[in-house]
């Protein structure tokens, strides 16, 4: 019964390091570092992201240009370091990073898997054999005039520049479109106005869908101005700042080849050793990004409870129907993409208390949090960003207004009354209020009963449209 069962033997090779020799898998490039790390730091489920990987590489190709150059590294061994980078600046090679975020807080053991991985496939180019760190040494070469501690700070920095460029700022400017076109669709549309969730004085729907996009406008501001921080990258301060084990001018140049690389112009930090053991610039980022979270949740919340109903809810808006809504109430459309925005929202936030905290934490010359900080910003923007465009184009791009239900409201609304306060006085109009309520009937019949007005004056002064702005 077991004769089709086909057994695979994996196959291993041999690599060193300070430590002494390990087994590593013979079909991948990592190294002992790499190895070694697997089995120490095997906590949780969540992975170093792609995006990091591709900017360390970026770090090591602009760094083997610069090496080239300058006559520091025989140009065949900076060529493969350079071909290998590019291999994984271009998404290949996923598999051989199989690294987790919990590791220290340094994030030296993803340096060195970058470097062992680039490494081994430059020897492969060469000709050598894996894990002989011979032509080209993971340390000696691609790591050469670097430190984990300034490599990550800078893939950091340069990884939430791209996806701000690439992902972040397209989405938000997406969601921002839609809610211009809702505030012009809908700028006609009288509407009840609410404040402490109860019923007030009138304003038009696109006004309301105004102030949204306002917000939202205002966040991408603020995004844009503070990822002018995220250019300074802390390439260059090796160790501890200093400088140590790299030639004047280091930084410089290899800021120009990542610009290069990238097409953002990165600089040398102002002062590496804040650039080492404080990472203020991203707080701020994420400051940012908390900011648009809070404009984001209070967007989606409004627009799910104007769409609460059919029949029982507030049903101003009908929103668009992506899928049924529930499992046992048959015909149930429920606000999905809104509560999606919520939570991932929520998430942010959390994200970013994190950041806090872990931004605190620079102990003299390094802040050794930076993995945590890493993920937590990167994971930010990439929520926010597939949020945005998926509110945008499955919510938003499909709302529609129910006039009817908007026009009954806005019939039925005795906070009109506030029209009537500058002709018959407070007190009167309050008193007129309350008996339309208590009466269950409108502000026109009973000022009419009152005689203080007759039905035309009554129109003259409580006209919805005026009251939507200054007199």
């Amino acid at each position: 019964m077991y004769k089709n069962i086909i057994i695979i033997q994996m196959k291993f090779r041999k690599e060193f390091d300070s430590i002494g020799k390990i087994k590593v898998p013979s079909d991948k490039y990592w190294g002992a570092s790499t190895e070694r790390s697997k089995k120490f730091f095997d906590i949780g489920e969540i992975y170093v992201q792609k995006i990091l990987i591709k900017s360390i590489a970026i770090i090591k190709k602009a760094a083997a240009i610069v090496h080239k150059k300058d006559k520091q590294i025989q140009p065949k061994i900076a060529n493969a370091i350079i071909k290998a980078s590019n291999e994984i600046i271009a998404g290949k090679l996923h598999e051989n990073f199989p690294l987790k975020v919990w590791q220290t807080g340094s994030g030296t053991q993803t340096n060195m898997n970058v470097n062992e991985v680039i490494s081994n496939r430059a020897i492969k180019f060469l000709g050598g054999k894996l894990g002989s760190k011979k032509p080209v040494h993971p340390n000696d070469h691609v790591n050469k005039s670097q430190s984990t501690n300034d490599v990550f700070p800078s893939a950091i920095h340069i990884a939430i520049a791209l996806e701000t460029r690439d992902k972040l700022i397209p989405s938000l400017d997406l969601l921002n479109l839609e809610l211009k076109k809702k505030v012009k669709k809908f700028k006609k549309i009288i509407k009840v106005g609410r404040t402490h969730l109860q019923d007030a004085t009138p304003l038009t729907l696109g006004q309301e869908f105004s102030g949204y996009q306002s917000q939202l406008e205002d966040c991408i501001k603020r995004v844009k101005s503070a990822v002018n921080e995220i250019y300074f990258v802390a390439q260059g301060g090796t160790a501890v700042g200093t400088g140590i084990n790299t030639k004047k001018g280091f930084d410089k140049k290899i800021c120009k080849e990542i610009s290069k690389l990238t097409n953002i112009k990165f600089k040398p930090s102002k002062n590496k050793f804040a650039a080492l053991a404080a990472h203020d610039s991203i707080v701020n980022f994420s400051g940012t990004l908390n900011t648009t979270a809070v404009c984001l949740l209070k967007i989606a919340n409004d627009i799910r409870f104007l769409g609460s109903g059919p029949r029982a809810g507030y049903g101003e808006l009908n929103l668009p129907a992506n899928e049924p809504g529930s499992s046992i109430m048959p015909g149930k459309v429920n606000p999905t993409q809104s509560e999606a925005v919520t939570m991932v929202c929520v998430k942010v936030i959390g994200n970013h208390t994190g950041i806090t905290i872990a931004g605190s934490q620079g102990q003299f010359e390094l802040n050794v949090f930076k993995p945590l900080i890493a993920h937590n910003i990167l994971q930010s923007i990439d929520l926010i960003s597939d949020s945005s465009k998926n509110f945008a184009k499955y919510c938003v791009n499909g709302i529609q207004a129910n006039i009817d239900k908007i026009k009954s409201d806005l019939d039925n609304s005795l906070m009109l009354v506030t029209a009537l306060a500058p002709k018959i006085g407070y007190d009167k109009a309050a008193e007129i209020a309350k008996k339309a309520l208590k009466n269950n009937t409108t502000l026109k019949t009973e000022i009419i009963k009152s005689g203080l007005m007759t039905e035309k004056e009554f129109y003259k002064v409580v006209n919805p449209k005026k009251m939507t702005q200054p007199a």
